[in-house]
């Protein structure tokens, strides 16, 4: 009997996938009316922190993974309000409630004219939350 053996050493597992490389189309700024909707993030903000965080209790070992979480759905959330072309920063503010207060700054550089965020707060009896949004033109 003759065998034969059969070597697949050589040849790729995976085929290469190739990136379709767009063209630069040289814009600036955005097109008109195209430009972040502060009112209308802000209103997804405050809708999906009061569905998701409506009667949830703090938990010191629970708060990380629900401000990742939240992050997330809030990012998504805002992906489908804002126009194309701008890259979004979520960042969530997660704490117990008490009878503490608490100051959130941030600072970046950004063009006043394209760029933008919304912000929204929410609290129970448990916990509270800040989330902000930024909406940075891309190009």
């Amino acid at each position: 009997m003759l065998h034969r053996r059969v070597s697949f050493s050589g040849l790729p597992i995976f085929q290469p996938i190739l990136k379709t490389r767009l063209e630069n189309t040289y814009r600036i700024g955005p097109d008109k009316g195209c430009k972040f909707d502060v009112e209308r993030v802000q209103q997804v903000l405050e809708g999906t922190l009061a569905c998701a965080l409506g009667t949830a209790a703090y938990s010191p070992q629970g708060s990380a993974p629900l401000a990742q979480s939240l992050t997330e759905l809030l990012q998504n959330q805002a992906k489908e309000v804002v126009p194309p072309r701008y890259k979004l920063v979520c960042h969530v503010v997660l704490g117990q409630q008490g009878q503490q207060s608490l100051l959130v700054a941030s600072r970046g550089l950004w063009d006043p004219e394209t760029d933008s965020f919304a912000s929204a707060t929410f609290s129970n009896a448990s916990l509270f939350a800040v989330a902000t949004v930024y909406g940075v033109y891309f190009e």
